[in-house]
């Protein structure tokens, strides 16, 4: 069974609707944070002054993150870190050159970038890659979302008007397989509809397969059946880490050809099948004592979900296994990555939401699983591990 905290019965009320100590404590910072005066004095008393300029300075970051995310998109459409990368530290007017910038932009890019550690300068006073920019050259992945938020950050123009559901969104054409509109027909979307998105799922892919390939012994299969497995980098992976693995992958039509043919330039032809469908209507194929859903629950409602779930466990040889791999709310240190980020970014494109392991655990044993265990994973905040037996 997944351990973890429940939701409270109420928020901050015991079972006698009396306050408990702990909501006491709160209501008493409430009243002081408040406070103009309390902050006046806090920030100049010594003992208090450090933390009274953290808090600060954490607020200021979340009235400013925008901003930031924006330094981050020019850094990445004008390529100043791979240029680095590439060519090693430069002058500020040479970088400036190389990347098509006039003196004054390049000098405001330059320092914003470096404020946010994507790039620093050296003692020679030439531009070199910073802490946080190396990362994002290593990671094709990385710079990929970072490309493809600017369609989110169209849909989040008006939070209000979005949370309202007042408004369409961007989000939601770019991933068409998440209608859920009376009427929506996803496993009719052609060639041309399914590249971008299927492009990103590829280039992103490889991160949380190394998490999950590390997370569970895929060797000890004969055949893995990856379940929305987009153009196959998931399933090329498997396949790569358990030479004896036999690969079938199911996804949308056009997202399975694509698939079909990756597989096939892997070398995997003789080893891997791809089926065409819709798991909201169409059967599985059978024959998997390992079925995998690699970042596909949260696109969608918990009743697509629950559907999705028991066409999996019907497909599972008695006995199998299902993975259950993505990103989940309430991961301890990575708590705004599921509630804020994926909140948001799922209410943008459809239908979709985070939900804390418990919530899954339900789900699954309401389709028919049972054994349900989370695994450790390296980067909890990229994806987690629900094993569950069928």
């Amino acid at each position: 069974m997944v351990r973890g905290r429940g939701a409270p019965a109420g928020p901050g009320l015991t079972g006698a609707g009396r306050p408990t100590l702990r909501d006491r404590w709160r209501a008493l910072r409430d009243r002081l944070l408040t406070s103009p005066e309390f902050h006046r004095r806090a920030a100049s008393f010594p003992l208090t002054r450090p933390f009274v300029r953290r808090d600060s300075r954490a607020l200021f970051d979340l009235v400013a993150g925008f901003t930031y995310s924006q330094v981050l998109l020019a850094c990445v459409r004008l390529r100043v870190l791979d240029t680095l990368a590439a060519e090693g530290p430069l002058a500020a007017d040479e970088l400036a050159r190389r990347v098509g910038l006039p003196s004054e932009g390049a000098a405001r890019l330059f320092a914003a970038a470096a404020s946010l550690k994507l790039i620093e300068a050296r003692d020679d006073g030439r531009w070199g890659l910073g802490r946080q920019g190396a990362p994002i050259v290593a990671l094709p992945s990385v710079a990929a979302m970072i490309e493809h938020h600017a369609t989110l950050y169209q849909d989040l123009v008006d939070p209000v008007a979005l949370l309202r559901g007042e408004r369409d969104t961007s989000m939601s054409g770019y991933w068409p397989y998440a209608d859920t509109a009376p009427g929506a027909v996803p496993e009719a979307l052609d060639e041309a509809r399914v590249a971008e998105y299927s492009r990103l799922m590829s280039v992103t892919q490889p991160l949380v397969a190394e998490q999950v390939l590390d997370a569970y012994p895929f060797a000890r299969h004969r055949v893995l059946l990856d379940v929305g497995g987009g153009e196959g980098a998931f399933a090329i992976a498997a396949a790569r880490r358990a030479p004896a693995l036999r690969v079938m992958l199911f996804d949308l039509p056009a997202v399975a050809e694509r698939a079909r043919e990756r597989l096939a330039q892997a070398g995997l032809a003789d080893r891997a099948r791809t089926f065409g469908g819709s798991f909201h209507g169409d059967a599985l194929p059978r024959g998997a004592d390992l079925v995998t859903l690699v970042r596909v629950l949260f696109d969608h409602p918990d009743e697509r979900v629950l559907g999705i779930l028991k066409a999996a466990r019907a497909a599972l040889e008695p006995g199998g296994t299902l993975l259950v791999c993505e990103p989940m709310s309430g991961t301890p240190g990575a708590e705004a990555i599921g509630d804020a980020y994926y909140g948001l970014y799922l209410l943008a494109m459809g239908k979709g939401r985070s939900r804390r392991p418990q919530d899954i655990e339900r789900l699954l044993r309401e389709a028919g699983f049972a054994d349900v265990a989370l695994l450790p994973t390296r980067l909890p905040l990229q994806t987690r591990v629900l094993r569950a037996r069928g």
